[in-house]
């Protein structure tokens, strides 16, 4: 299966209609809508500004920045006691095709392959409009963050699109990330900054497009020496008194310095409550919220901007609109995105979709949190089998790819598919890191413990301590092995195309996707559904606006990011296609509400 061909197609998951809020949620809504804005009314008065945002992450930030850009009062209202939500944990590769950081570096893109290529990943679920917004305010968003605050970008050279051979994918990628950045700008606001999901190990400053090198360090010239500049910045960075940040630390405290400087106030430990609506139509009019432990009301001149994230830490949400097995735990979102600002929007008559999708990914459910997996099912030396000990996954496939199969195959038979489980050897744990664990280095004893891994020295006891059936698996693995040898996989055409071999070892001909699994002792990883965020929301449209199931405008609401439905529909255009999208949808929604 390659990676253009394991796609999950439309069809075969519920529809946009079918997620919809529908006629139902609109009459609960107008039958609850009296009360729920007499209730929204009560409260003293916190204040009065133009625009209030709820929430501090990528969407949020970026919209308050062009607000604020736009000669607006602004407000943005925080849930958590940090700023910068998933983006700030996040590596931050953005997904902006044109923009002016991937054109200076010489990139062949133009509008019509990106609007091309947009088109074939994400298929008939997004309307055409909504897609061309996203890709002509894109560059335009970019270039007005760069003006506007001490952010700049990098080009992550050879990074593919996640579908290359699609018309239009470029091989070389079209995703950019946040240069190095002194986080002395914030002053004492760094110390609100929403802590990274891996953090950058101690002296060295390491970008996003790093960790393919970091991961080759022990068996390869060009491994070592990114390691070796790794170390050299964070030298650099000391002597000079910095506080070096990266990936989405630096987005965060870039995009929180600029509305420093724009005299924006972000308040943070002030959740969202409820939205403010008035009038006949249910306009949206402020929020309430929590602040110092007072509910209190803002009101909003102009509109609201919903940026609060998704919902996956809301398990009764999950457990609603989701495939089972389903597990907060497996998320590595910002552990305040419960849905808040969603909940408040279908309150507000909002039509929602995409509600049974995510941003997926293979994850391990390590003790404390789950670790999403890049690099480790992609290098040489390993893949990934079902209860029934065989492979059914190009295991190099677009991450969110790999889970749409696990979910589609596990609907014929529960838990034949979830967990899964992926498989290494000795060769491979000498020569690669996994997770941050050096080669040869023993995994931990909790990981042990609380099951995520397995260890034996031959495949039928590996095959015990997994419960999957030991004649399968040395079949599964003997195939495998003979096919890796010649550098093929025709079962599931491992290493077709340029996005599979991003996070592979060059040094491993003829396909530096596969290597046969030998010395033993062996390894086997759990492997879940885990997820940057889930990707459904309030249902926008090319303006941002927040829509009802009828299509009408919900005046006064306008959302963003993960609190939105996806411009990416069911798929994935590319690294960033979660950030580059919110970033657009929330200057897109602050410039159309300046507009007005």
């Amino acid at each position: 299966m390659s990676a253009s061909a394991s796609r999950t197609s439309p069809a075969d998951l519920p529809s946009r209609r079918t997620v919809l809020a529908g006629t139902g949620a609109g009459v609960l809504a107008a039958t609850v809508l009296p009360s729920a804005v007499a209730r929204a009314a009560d409260g003293p008065p916190l204040g009065e500004y133009d625009v209030v945002v709820v929430g501090s992450g990528a969407s949020g930030m970026t919209a308050a920045l062009t607000a604020a850009g736009r000669g607006l009062s602004v407000l943005v209202v925080e849930k958590a006691p940090t700023f910068g939500g998933s983006a700030a944990r996040s590596g931050a590769g953005i997904w902006l095709p044109n923009n002016s950081v991937i054109l200076g570096a010489g990139v062949p893109d133009t509008p019509q392959k990106a609007a091309t290529y947009l088109s074939a990943v994400v298929g008939p679920d997004v309307p055409a409009d909504r897609q061309a917004a996203f890709l002509a305010n894109g560059p335009r968003m970019l270039d007005f963050v760069m003006a506007n605050s001490p952010l700049r970008f990098r080009f992550m050279d050879g990074y593919s699109d996640y579908y290359p051979n699609l018309p239009g994918g470029l091989p070389g990628g079209r995703s950019i990330e946040p240069d190095q950045i002194d986080g002395n700008v914030l002053g004492a606001e760094l110390a609100h900054l929403n802590p990274a999901y891996m953090p950058v190990p101690a002296g060295m400053v390491v970008f996003s497009q790093d960790y393919k090198w970091l991961n080759l360090a022990a068996v390869s010239a060009k491994g070592l020496a990114v390691s070796t500049e790794c170390l050299a910045r964070g030298t650099r960075a000391a002597l000079r008194g910095e506080k070096p940040l990266t990936m989405g630390q630096a987005l965060a405290a870039g995009l929180r310095a600029g509305l420093l400087r724009a005299g924006v106030p972000v308040w943070l430990n002030s959740p969202l409550v409820d939205l403010v609506r008035e009038g006949p139509d249910g306009a949206v009019t402020g929020v309430v919220v929590e602040k110092e432990g007072v509910r209190g009301v803002v009101r909003a001149r102009k509109g609201v901007v919903v940026g609060s994230g998704g919902f996956e830490h809301n398990a009764q949400m999950r457990a609603q609109y989701q495939q089972q097995p389903i597990g907060t735990e497996w998320s590595v979102g910002a552990k305040e995105n419960t849905g808040d600002g969603i909940l408040a929007g279908q309150r507000a008559g909002a039509a929602l979709a995409l509600m049974e999708d995510a941003w997926w990914g293979p994850s391990i459910p390590l003790p404390g949190e789950p670790y999403f997996c890049l690099a480790e099912r992609t290098l040489p030396g390993g893949l990934i089998v079902n209860r029934a000990g065989t492979r059914f996954v190009n295991e190099a496939a677009p991450y969110s790819d790999v889970v749409h199969v696990m979910y589609e195959k596990d609907r014929t038979g529960a838990g034949s598919h979830i967990p899964a489980w992926l498989i290494v050897d000795q060769n491979y744990r000498n020569r690669y890191l996994f997770k941050d664990i050096l080669p040869t280095l023993p995994f931990p004893d909790s990981w042990y413990e609380a099951g995520a891994a397995k260890k034996a020295w031959t495949w039928d006891a590996l095959a015990g301590q997994i419960g999957v059936p030991a004649a399968a698996l040395r079949a599964t693995l003997n195939r495998f092995n003979a096919q890796a040898w010649n550098g093929t996989d025709p079962d599931q055409h491992r290493g077709d195309t340029a996005y599979d071999h991003y996070y592979t070892d060059p040094a491993v001909q003829p396909n530096s996707c596969l290597a046969p699994l030998w010395l033993p002792p062996f390894y086997a990883f759990k492997i879940v559904p885990g997820d940057l965020g889930t990707k459904g929301g309030i249902v926008t449209d090319a303006r941002a606006r927040a829509l009802r199931p009828d299509g009408s405008v919900i005046r006064g609401l306008w959302a963003a990011g993960n609190a939105s439905a996806a411009v990416m529909g069911h798929s994935y255009a590319g690294a960033g296609s979660t950030i580059g999208p919110a970033m657009t949808f929330g200057y897109v929604a602050a410039n159309d509400i300046a507009d007005a």
